[in-house]
């Protein structure tokens, strides 16, 4: 909104000429969805805490500890990190610009479904919300709408191409299976960041990170001479996400002051499947949705275990971990919940600079 009120008047107040630039505007909003986080917060909370007495209801086959550290503490936080996110982006980023507006609609899209899982599992006082078909169904829907909406905004090859890390110059002509291939994508994403929100801080700041990257992917993938330089494809318009990125690191550090341990508030399917989606959705604009694997490998491997814990256990009726996903493994052998939190982050810094130099090895 800053860029397109006060950009054309550039030439006669020479100052707003600052808001060309999109490093100036991530900032900005980094900042903002910080600010509107830690002053919305505690208002949020409280709201939050009135409407939830009992709390997030607790899995009863989950570890036995979160019946008492866990109980009482309130979910849908994720609408504070979803309105931090929205407003910093719609007060810095290029209004005029598509993908901003494809990739918000996927973020609210998968929101909303999240906080239609987390209201019945609140009014029915059970951990099972919303059915896993009807939650996929709507994230198919909303993720399919998306995807043939940014192909459209795409130029020439890129617009159905997949590109694969490590490879100059290869983007590979998917046609119309790019649509189903990103919807995998961004419920994928998704998905995974809802099975890893498992405990105080875990899923949040490896979140965060992985926006960090992606700022910085967008922001090259989008610049003519960065790209150029990288040898990575250009995509015109994609810079503008750094903007949406940076809001998105701003609310999830805004969030992590809350969720710290011990947690005020929980996230909830509210915060993990928009989170999730969004990044998806970024990584199918920019073009790096294999990266996007590798930097956000911890989601991967938390999905990962979740599957061949059930896969063995129907083949073979024996379980491979203690208890999926992964980080209620680690719980079950003991390790303190902070152990595993802090362990995870390093795990997830490691992947991100990983991912990072994709960009370089070519």
């Amino acid at each position: 909104m800053l860029y397109n009120l006060l950009f054309p008047l550039a030439d006669d107040i020479g100052v707003f000429n600052l808001f060309r630039y999109i490093t100036l505007r991530t900032g900005g909003a980094v900042v903002t969805a910080l600010l509107v986080s830690f002053v919305l917060g505690p208002a949020v909370i409280r709201w939050l805490k009135s409407k939830q007495a009992e709390g997030q209801p607790i899995r009863e086959d989950g570890p036995q500890s979160h019946l008492l550290t866990k109980k009482g503490t309130p979910t849908m936080g994720g609408v504070l990190i979803l309105l931090a996110l929205g407003i910093a982006t719609l007060l810095w980023a290029d209004l005029t610009n598509g993908y901003v507006w494809a990739v918000l609609t996927v973020t609210l899209g998968f929101g909303a479904i999240g906080f239609v899982d987390d209201y019945i599992k609140l009014t029915k006082r059970s951990s099972n919300g919303l059915s896993g078909r009807l939650k996929l169904i709507g994230q198919i829907i909303i993720g399919g709408g998306v995807t043939v909406w940014i192909t459209s905004l795409s130029e020439g090859a890129l617009s159905t191409g997949l590109a694969l890390p490590f490879f100059k110059e290869l983007l590979v002509p998917l046609g119309w299976f790019f649509v189903p291939w990103a919807v995998i994508v961004l419920v994928g994403a998704s998905n995974a960041v809802n099975l890893t929100d498992g405990l105080d801080g875990l899923a949040i700041v490896p979140a965060l990170i992985a926006a960090a990257c992606f700022a910085l992917i967008a922001y090259v993938s989008g610049n003519f001479v960065f790209s150029e330089y990288l040898q990575i494809h250009f995509v015109r318009g994609a810079g503008e996400l750094a903007v949406f990125c940076g809001a998105m690191v701003g609310a999830g550090l805004g969030f992590l002051w809350y969720n710290a341990p011990p947690a005020m508030v929980f996230m909830g399917d509210t915060g993990s499947l928009a989170i999730g989606g969004a990044l998806g959705a970024v990584s199918v604009v920019t073009k790096h949705e294999i990266v996007l694997a590798i930097i956000g490998g911890l989601f991967v491997l938390e999905t990962v275990s979740v599957i061949v814990q059930v896969v063995s256990f129907k083949l073979t009726g024996k379980r491979v971990f203690r208890m999926a996903p992964l980080h209620h493994h680690f719980e079950q052998k003991g390790w303190a919940e902070s152990t595993i939190v802090v362990r995870f982050w390093i795990i997830a810094s490691i992947l991100a600079l990983v991912g990072l130099a994709t960009l370089k090895l070519r």
